[in-house]
C-alpha cells in the first residue's frame, strides 16, 4: 500500500521585500512540507491573500501595517505567524478580542524567531531569581527602526516577571546623578542598553551579577538566515494553538 503524502501548508509572506521577508520566502520554498502561495511587498492589495487560498500568512512588515494585516488574515481564517514589531498592549487586546470570535484560528507574535535567543531569554529568566543584579545589553545594525528591540523588551518582561514570583528585590543601584540615557531605559525594573554599530545584526546579552560572580547569556545571530528555522517552526504549530500566543517559546518545551 502507497502511503498518501500529506497536502503542504498554504504560505504567504507579506514583507517580502524587505530583507527578512525575502529569506522567509526562501526559507518558505525551500520546506517541502510548505507551499509559497503568495508573497507581497509594499503597496500590494491584502485581497491577493485570500484569492491565493492562503492558509497561514507570515508577517514581517513595518508597525504601521502589521495590525491591519493580522486583521485582515484572522477575519479571513488564516492563521499568522508575526514578527514584526509594534505591538503594545492595547494592540494585544484588541486582537486578542477579535481572535475571540474565530475561535480556531492561531496567531503568533515573535519577537525573535532565532532558537538560541528564545532559549537564552528563557534561561536567564530562570537564572536571574538567583542574582541580585540584572541588565541588558542589546547590539543592532544602525538600520533598525525601534529601541530597544522588540527581544530585550520581551526578555526584561520575563525576568521581571521571574523575580516578582520570587520575591527578588529591585537591582541595587546608588547613581543620583547621570547624564540623560547613561543607565539607559527601564523596562519593568530591568536597565536595557541599545547599541547601534555598522557590521552588526541582531546580538543580545543578559548580564547578571552576584557576590563574587557574573554569569552572562549571550546570542548573536550573524545572519538573517538565523531566524527562519524559528518562522517555519512557528508556522508548523500555529494551527494547533488557536488564539493569541507571545513569544516563540510558547511552542517550546522548556521544562522550565
Amino acid at each position: 500500500m502507497t502511503e498518501q503524502l500529506s497536502v503542504p501548508r498554504r504560505v504567504a509572506v507579506l514583507g517580502a521585500n524587505g530583507r527578512m521577508g525575502a529569506e522567509a520566502v526562501k526559507a518558505v520554498e525551500a520546506a517541502p512540507d510548505l507551499e509559497l502561495v503568495a508573497a507581497l511587498g509594499r503597496g500590494d492589495s491584502l485581497d491577493r491573500l485570500a484569492a491565493s487560498g492562503a492558509e497561514f500568512v507570515v508577517d514581517l512588515t513595518v508597525p504601521e501595517s502589521t495590525e491591519a494585516n493580522v486583521r485582515y488574515a484572522v477575519e479571513h481564517g488564516m492563521h499568522a505567524v508575526v514578527g514584526t514589531t509594534g505591538w503594545d498592549s492595547g494592540r494585544l487586546a484588541g486582537l486578542e478580542e477579535l481572535l475571540s470570535g474565530h475561535p480556531e484560528t492561531g496567531v503568533l507574535i515573535a519577537p525573535n524567531f532565532a532558537l538560541g535567543s528564545v532559549l537564552a531569554s528563557a534561561f536567564a529568566a530562570k537564572a536571574s531569581r538567583y542574582f541580585e543584579s540584572v541588565e541588558i545589553i542589546e547590539l543592532h545594525h544602525p538600520d533598525k527602526v525601534d529601541a530597544p528591540s522588540g527581544t530585550a523588551v520581551r526578555t526584561a518582561q520575563l525576568i521581571a516577571a521571574g523575580r516578582k514570583a520570587a520575591d527578588v528585590p529591585p537591582s541595587p543601584d546608588a547613581t543620583t546623578s547621570e547624564l540623560a540615557g547613561a543607565r539607559g531605559c527601564d523596562v519593568d525594573g530591568v536597565r536595557v542598553h541599545s547599541v547601534r554599530l555598522r557590521g552588526l545584526v541582531a546580538h543580545q546579552e543578559v548580564l547578571l551579577g552576584g557576590p563574587g560572580e557574573q554569569l552572562t547569556f549571550r546570542h548573536d545571530s550573524f545572519d538573517r538566515a538565523s531566524f527562519m528555522p524559528g518562522v517555519l517552526l512557528g508556522v508548523r504549530n500555529v494551527a494547533s494553538h488557536p488564539g493569541l500566543t507571545v513569544g516563540l517559546d510558547g511552542y517550546l518545551d522548556l521544562g522550565l
